[in-house]
């Protein structure tokens, strides 16, 4: 009936702690087969099995005899370890004199140990059967302990027992049946079979599959095994864009380009115009609003049109100005000295060429054919310079002007009367872009 009892004891313990002792523990705990051990334990020994609090079991206080013991394991097998007990009963018992004053009782056992898994598991059930001796009544009495327990596999080869025993006394004359508990601790003193092996690792990717948190797809260690596929440091997992390099503040895509003009919004001081890197991300400028950038805009300062690169369009008024000012330039007779009725006129030429400052500005002196050619070609080249250095006196920028002098050679009227010969006496402005 007691075996019975323990039998069925051992079967819930291996149901249930079999099934709590796997998943994340197995990988933990990686021993194969047990090396040798050397173990510790505090034991409570029972010779009266019919008072206890359960019937042949569980002792109570007034029948409880203290102990203590050495323990030998050595794995066999990776489910059969073998164990050798040297321990010792503090108690008054002896078969024959109920009277007996409390004694030393010294006990030598080696046991067989059956686990239901093997050691790379944190709760290992097992059962337990072997011989042993004691010394009760005066002499040594063979006995046979069966038994079930629990190994708790604290660390590596480092464990806590818990063990209940029914002992069959072999010499019933000298030691009645017994109940034995014991809770004890061991550790490795001699490496044996077992040994740490790797954790697994599904992926192959160096990362243990109980800290992988993609343990079926290889990844770095930095990202807990879990690929990248773009390389930005992101987890695909994480990553909004698995395909693109991007940055975790935009969850692994890159920092968005609203404008789509190459420039990202975090650098573009106008995110929502597309615009140039020169000028951070911004349309190139238009000073004066003319719809020409000021990089192709000759007059960026001054509205202008797009034909005429954004220079203002010199009217046909103004160019009929120009000419009609023209006329009325004069120099003293065989000289370029300007007469000072000209003066004025020439004042407003200053003002056309401020009004278009874009512009640049030709002047050609000619002359009739009076006299020797090349006295006329000479005068002509210095009265274009004499209208060009009175401009320059009044602010208007040399490199602005070209001056030049072709004489008698392009007349526009008949040089025969003298209406012609003096409209051939002339001076031509022409205003042209820069």
């Amino acid at each position: 009936m007691k075996l019975k009892t323990l039998s069925t004891i051992a079967l819930c313990a291996a149901t249930t702690f079999s099934a709590f002792s796997q998943g994340k523990y197995a990988d933990r705990f990686q021993s194969d087969t047990k090396g040798s051990l050397i173990g510790f334990s505090f034991n409570i020994a029972s010779f009266d099995t019919s008072n206890v609090l359960y019937p042949g079991i569980i002792p109570n206080a007034q029948q409880a005899n203290l102990g203590a013991s050495l323990q030998y394991w050595q794995g066999i097998t990776p489910h059969l370890d073998a164990s050798v007990r040297l321990g010792a009963i503090f108690s008054d018992y002896d078969r024959n004199d109920r009277f007996a004053a409390g004694i030393f009782h010294p006990e030598l056992e080696g046991t067989l140990i059956l686990r239901a898994l093997r050691d790379n598991h944190l709760f290992n059930p097992y059962i337990t059967a072997g011989i042993g001796a004691g010394r009760y009544s005066k002499t040594f009495v063979p006995y046979a302990p069966v038994g079930v327990g629990l190994q708790v596999n604290v660390f590596n080869e480092v464990y806590l027992f818990l063990q209940a025993n029914y002992r069959f006394s072999l010499g019933k004359d000298k030691l009645d049946n017994s109940t034995f508990y014991s809770v004890g601790v061991s550790v490795p003193f001699i490496e044996g079979k077992s040994k740490v092996r790797a954790p697994k690792d599904r992926d192959g990717d160096g990362v243990p599959d109980n800290e992988d948190e993609c343990p079926d797809v290889a990844g770095p260690i930095a990202l807990k095994g879990c690929p990248d596929k773009d390389g930005d440091g992101i987890a695909d997992k994480d990553d909004k864009c698995p395909d693109v390099p991007g940055v975790a503040k935009y969850g692994g895509c890159p920092i968005p380009d609203t404008d789509g003009d190459g420039i990202n919004d975090e650098e573009d001081k106008c995110p929502d115009v597309a615009g140039v890197a020169r000028y951070g991300g911004c349309p190139i400028p238009d000073s004066d609003g003319d719809g020409v950038n000021d990089e192709e805009d000759r007059c960026p300062q001054v509205p202008g049109v797009k034909h005429n690169f954004g220079c203002p369009e010199i009217t046909m008024e103004t160019r009929q100005k120009l000419k009609d000012i023209s006329k009325g330039i004069y120099f003293e007779t065989g000289k370029a000295v300007l007469k000072k009725e000209s003066l004025a006129t020439l004042d407003q030429i200053v003002d056309i060429m401020n009004e278009y400052s874009a512009y640049n500005i030709t002047i050609e002196g000619h002359t009739d054919n009076t006299g020797k050619a090349d006295k006329n070609l000479q005068l002509s080249k210095e009265r274009a310079a004499a209208v060009k250095d009175y401009l320059i006196s009044k602010g208007i920028n040399p490199g602005r002007m070209e001056s030049e002098g072709y004489g008698q050679e392009r007349p526009v009227a008949d040089n025969k009367t003298a209406a012609g010969r003096a409209e051939n006496r002339r001076v031509e402005l022409e205003l042209k872009m820069k």
